[in-house]
């Protein structure tokens, strides 16, 4: 069977390597989403494991339509009656039409729908379904007239870890900031890792959990752990392997810090909840009060930008201050800054290295990477 992950525009490329190393085959990289070959223990694999992707979806199909009668047949086509079973709930949930004929999206449902059910007659010998199983909810994506037909498994999207049961303003999801953290390189280098204006804490949660090499699901459920098809025993096994590949024998030093003490409370709660509260150093401090004793590290962060919580004359500010302390305090640091500002360089006082165009919560930012000293080496 083919899997989907989807991806936030800007992270594809990441996902893929993800998908590599969890040893995936035929792998295929698309503008939002990656591709690959998988068994049905994979849907559980890729659930469990995946960091980055939004969600892990079954590929059912894949064709052109230019008419309704086109999208009926080519969906009734499709092989629903060995996935979904005589008493599944198969909702049309989502429907998407990009420069497509066929642009109605109740009528792409409706029709979706009947194209289903029509197919589900013929295998099960009955006109009705009561729909009051396990869920198989149905993803359409129209784009120039092609159209792939997806299942979701993952039931609620993967960034919902869940250990951020208190949220404050403008949180940063925790896909992206394992995306973050996962681009920086930082978990393979050995060094410590701060983020200096750290919020409720989804930075430093998420380093910890790629430095420990803890699956990011193994501790929540999925949509398709219901299902049929998928035995019970590869749910068991996949989290069993995940846990034994915990690695609790590393050093690793992750600091955090924020100006608000309500805010440091809440990162508190959720690094207990995630279970990663010996990795983690919280202080309650302006960035401009940062100490640090490591002469090497990494900086990540997400800081405040104009989109969101401050003033575009005090995020520019902001941006400047923080460059002179990085300059005086960490100047062999390397650095990874993400922010909508596109004076962000002019203001930090410094070109970065690079910079990659990410997109949080929709806003079009970039992730700004300078790239400090480490043993004496440039990286």
């Amino acid at each position: 069977m083919t899997l989907i992950a989807s991806t936030t525009m800007g992270v594809e490329s990441i996902v893929r390597d993800e998908c590599k190393a969890l040893g995936f085959e035929n792998i295929q990289t698309f503008n939002g989403r990656v591709e690959f070959d998988g068994t049905p223990r994979d849907i559980a694999k890729a659930n469990i494991h995946l960091r980055c992707a939004d969600r892990v979806f079954l590929k059912v199909g894949e064709f052109r339509a230019t008419s309704f009668e086109q999208l009926f047949n080519n969906v009734k086509k499709l092989d629903w009656g060995n996935i979904i079973p005589e008493n599944g709930e198969f909702p049309v949930s989502w429907v998407s039409s990009v420069k497509c004929k066929l642009y109605s999206k109740s009528d792409i449902q409706s029709i979706t729908k009947k194209a289903i059910v029509e197919k589900l007659k013929e295998k099960y010998k009955k006109d009705y379904f009561y729909e009051d199983g396990a869920k198989y909810a149905i993803k359409i994506q129209g784009n120039k007239d092609t159209f792939i037909i997806m299942i979701d498994t993952s039931g609620d999207p993967l960034h919902k870890r869940g250990y951020r049961a208190i949220k404050n303003e403008a949180p940063i999801k925790e896909t992206m900031a394992a995306a973050l953290v996962l681009l920086s390189g930082w978990a393979r280098r050995g060094i410590p890792m701060m983020d200096p204006m750290c919020g409720t804490g989804t930075l430093l949660i998420e380093a910890a959990m790629i430095a420990r090499n803890i699956a990011p699901g193994s501790n929540r459920n999925f949509a398709s752990e219901k299902w049929d098809f998928i035995p019970e025993q590869d749910w068991l096994d996949v989290r069993d392997d995940a846990f034994s590949m915990e690695d609790y024998d590393r050093e690793v030093k992750i600091y955090g810090s924020d100006i608000d003490p309500d805010t440091i409370e809440i990162a508190k709660t959720n690094i207990e909840k995630a279970g990663v509260e010996d990795d983690v150093i919280l202080d309650c401090k302006n960035f401009l009060d940062m100490e640090v004793e490591n002469e090497f590290g990494a900086l990540i962060t997400n800081p405040p930008y104009g989109d969101r919580l401050l003033d575009e004359e005090s995020v520019e500010r902001l941006y400047r201050l923080l460059g002179d302390v990085c300059r005086m305090r960490i100047p062999k640091w390397s650095y990874y800054i993400i922010t909508s500002n596109k004076n962000f360089e002019k203001c930090f006082g410094k070109k970065a290295t690079k910079n990659r165009k990410l997109y949080n919560g929709g806003i079009e930012c970039y992730y700004y990477q300078y790239y400090g000293v480490k043993n004496g080496n440039k990286r």
